[in-house]
């Protein structure tokens, strides 16, 4: 399967009310010859750990935002409030989860985007009361909030964060890039 034809694959699964462990059979057959290229790449010690904090421009974006606006930056810092989530998850994609063959690699890899919307979550719980009094909504809307944004990090990892697929944050983006064939 070509990598368009995977993607356009994805995006209606994206689209469709396909979750749990369907998904993640699905998502594990269309990836697996890309963590076994991935595989042949891991002999030897990761490049040097990098991190561009939450990738996609998020962090970026958010910088931007605080610099350009101070009561935002005094509401939710210079940096999002779930960084330390999306470097913890950049350590994972970097040594491609510490993995020596392909099925753990999969299963490593689904950990980890699992452990970073989990993380993003958790975020929203904590700041749930902050926020519920700064925007005069329900403690409830915020964990909605939060909940609804680490579901698109998540699929957003999951789409786009595949192993040799030639992006800079890619699974294993600490080995050499690898081809898979698709």
């Amino acid at each position: 399967m070509s990598v368009r034809s995977a993607a356009m694959v994805m995006a209606l699964l994206l689209a469709s009310p396909a979750t749990g462990q369907g998904w993640d059979q699905l998502g594990r057959g269309l990836e697996m010859k890309a963590h076994v290229a991935l595989m042949s790449q891991v002999a030897g010690a990761p490049a040097p750990f990098t991190t561009d904090g939450c990738s996609g421009g998020l962090s970026s974006t958010w910088q931007s935002i605080a610099a350009y606006w101070p009561q935002f930056a005094k509401d939710h810092q210079e940096q999002p409030p779930f960084e330390t989530c999306c470097i913890t998850h950049d350590q994972a994609y970097h040594n491609a989860g510490s993995a020596r063959v392909a099925s753990d690699s999969y299963q490593a890899r689904l950990v980890a985007d699992r452990v970073l919307q989990a993380c993003v979550i958790e975020t929203g719980e904590v700041r749930r009361a902050e926020l519920a009094v700064l925007y005069g909504v329900s403690e409830a809307q915020v964990v909605e909030a939060y909940e609804l944004l680490a579901g698109s990090m998540y699929y957003s990892v999951r789409f786009g964060g595949g192993p040799c697929s030639g992006l800079s944050w890619r699974w294993g983006y600490g080995f050499n890039q690898c081809w898979s064939g698709n």
